[in-house]
């Protein structure tokens, strides 16, 4: 009997997720698709200990010392956005993710997909964006690479940002830390970045702009880490927002999760653009905030420290962890009601970094 599998037809396996023989946008989005996709396709053939925990980087051991690993690739339409573009959006992106873990990030890589045709003096201004962003946040871009693709092929401009950063022997941040009790913190308003992008597209004017949320949080998180020992896990919420993120928490942790509506920060640009079309902010992404699940002992301190810097004066609570409904989050609502915040279906919106 011959073994040998047989091409001819296609593959000769059952092929993952075979209910949707292509990829979808959706799948891109940070949400339920972009999870099974994960989870069914490539979690399978790349298992090892340090993906599993799929937390915003890779933490490894060298020789005894632990580092971050992480990498993003930006996609954002368009390059040029409400309060930045997507040079500074790909440092700081990895720059946070590596924050994140705990890490103080050091080197970046750079990967730059460019479409024929782009104009010299857009790739400049992004340049100079990428290095003004790499001093804010006193990173060094130590290696890249540059490809050009055919005109039509590349949408202007793609960016792939890796990053490495030193993590101190103390820290010990990870998804899976969440624990019954513990106070969820979001740095401030949410939706600003998805707004900022879609008021573009959709050429939506408001009293006072929308403006991208995109920042470096090294140094804002590193001086919480520095003052207290109660920070048990950290996530930006990018795509799929503070719903998806908060579900992804609940899942790694086996816990649930309960926020409050009536103490989201969601200012009234965001809430009235979401409201015209048809979004909701809870998903919508976030490109300068983060989520922190800490020891209710240490709310106070963190709140304090957060509100005492540009990027974090709206923080605010807006949840518990809690025993019931593991696995999944809850919000109760301004009316008196619970609603199950599920993880983002579908795309809600493309292209948004």
């Amino acid at each position: 009997m011959n073994d040998t599998p047989d091409f001819s037809s296609g593959l000769s396996c059952p092929i993952p997720l075979d209910q949707y023989p292509h990829i979808l946008l959706a799948h891109g989005g940070g949400g339920k698709l972009t999870q099974r996709l994960i989870a069914q396709m490539f979690l399978p053939q790349f298992s090892n200990p340090m993906l599993e925990p799929l937390h915003d980087g890779a933490i490894v051991t060298i020789n005894g010392k632990r580092f971050a690993f992480s990498t993003d690739s930006f996609v954002v339409s368009p390059i040029f956005f409400p309060g930045g573009n997507i040079g500074e959006l790909a440092v700081f992106g990895t720059v946070n993710d590596l924050a994140m873990c705990g890490a103080k990030p050091e080197f970046l890589s750079v990967g730059l997909i460019i479409e024929e045709g782009l104009p010299m003096d857009e790739l400049w201004q992004i340049t100079q964006s990428m290095r003004k962003a790499a001093e804010r946040a006193n990173v060094k871009l130590v290696t890249g690479d540059t490809k050009v693709v055919d005109r039509g092929k590349g949408d202007k401009l793609f960016i792939n940002t890796s990053g490495v950063g030193t993590i101190p022997e103390e820290i010990s941040i990870s998804p899976r830390n969440a624990r019954i009790g513990d106070s969820i913190i979001v740095s401030g308003p949410i939706g600003l970045h998805g707004i900022a992008i879609m008021s573009v597209r959709e050429g939506l004017e408001f009293e006072s702009p929308v403006l991208s949320d995109t920042a470096p949080l090294n140094h804002l998180v590193a001086k919480i880490l520095a003052q207290t020992r109660g920070i048990h896990v950290l996530r930006d919420p990018t795509r799929g927002g503070i719903a998806s993120a908060l579900n992804e928490i609940a899942a790694a942790s086996d816990v649930g999760i309960v926020l409050r509506e009536d103490a989201l920060p969601v200012t009234d640009e965001v809430q009235g653009a979401c409201e015209i079309l048809g979004l909701d902010p809870l998903y919508v992404a976030n490109e300068g905030k983060f989520l922190s699940i800490v020891d209710p002992s240490d709310t106070t301190k963190v709140l304090e420290i957060l509100r005492g810097n540009e990027l974090g004066r709206g923080a605010c609570v807006i949840g518990n962890v809690v025993e019931d409904h593991r696995r999944s989050v809850v919000m109760k609502t301004r009316i008196g009601g619970n609603r199950v915040v599920e993880m983002l279906s579908g795309e809600q919106l493309p292209r948004i970094c």
